[in-house]
């Protein structure tokens, strides 16, 4: 059974081989995804890789967690479900977010009638 796997702290020069070479040395990597900005296209610092096991994840974990990885302590563990909601910080229907709406409050200044 395929297990995905969370990998954080990546330095920003990192790249998709980089992770899936690091990575082999535990087991059959299926698939590495870098996680990008959309709007500038660099690394947000962060990956998911899936692993072939249970038992190559569990490995990788082992070997990979505060490893340095281009002079970054990356961190390596396995990946958690996202929330039934889909929501950001923001959802108004239930979100996992600790941020509320935002208000705006009345500044006074002139007002047009």
């Amino acid at each position: 059974m395929e297990v995905k796997l969370f990998i954080g702290n990546l330095s920003f020069t990192t790249k998709e081989e980089d992770l899936r070479t690091l990575l082999a040395q535990a087991g059959t990597v299926v698939s590495a995804d870098l996680i990008k900005d959309r709007s500038t296209g660099e690394s947000k610092g962060f990956a998911f890789v899936v692993m072939g096991s249970q038992a190559d994840a569990a490995k990788a974990t082992q070997m990979f967690n505060g490893y340095s990885l281009d002079d970054r302590e990356i961190k390596v563990g396995t990946a958690r479900e996202r929330d039934a909601s889909g929501g950001g910080y923001n959802d108004r229907n239930g979100g996992n977010g600790s941020r509320r709406p935002v208000t705006h409050k009345n500044r006074g200044g002139a007002r047009r009638y």
